[in-house]
């Protein structure tokens, strides 16, 4: 094999290695059997929130693994794999890829690394029940609302009270 082969390989080993590294979280799929409509839609949905799906050779992805750490990934980088990053949201990945395994059985999920753990499929199935960013926020607002609003409520109560009151 010719130098310049080798340092093109070496090059895309670096690139991924540093996916790898910079990803929040990272799902990787067995995508065999998806018709190229239900890829298209996959990838359209997976890049409308911030996430970035590449097909690598596993022989890449097992080496730039071993380069961050992730020893443990090496078992499933096996058959036709594809690989989903997001370096903002942790959960995007795993909801996307969840909802589209449910819905094709042809889509499996091997397996990931949630905030720079290796995951397995149980924890990354976890992780797509939790709501994405924006439903986090809105349930946080709502706890963070609901003191004030029984405030509110309760003195509201107290002057309707006194509106009823008969005079004497």
């Amino acid at each position: 094999m010719s130098e310049k082969i080798i340092a093109q390989k070496a090059e895309i080993v670096k690139g991924v290695s540093e996916q790898f590294k910079n990803a929040a979280s990272v799902v990787v799929v067995d995508y065999r059997g998806l018709t190229v409509a239900e890829v298209t839609d996959l990838r359209k949905e997976l890049r409308d929130n911030g996430v970035k799906m590449e097909v690598i050779k596993n022989t890449y992805l097992r080496r730039a693994a071993d380069a961050n750490g992730y020893e443990a990934l090496d078992e499933v980088f096996a058959g036709p794999t594809a690989v989903a990053f997001s370096d903002e949201d942790v959960v995007a990945p795993a909801r996307i890829m969840a909802k589209y395994a449910d819905q094709f059985d042809a889509l499996e999920i091997k397996g990931g690394i949630i905030e720079g753990k290796v995951a397995s499929l149980e924890e990354i199935m976890a992780l797509a029940k939790l709501p994405d960013r924006d439903g986090m926020l809105s349930m946080l607002l709502s706890v963070l609302q609901a003191p004030v609003r029984n405030v509110a409520y309760a003195v509201k109560a107290v002057a309707d009270s006194k509106d009823e009151e008969p005079a004497a």
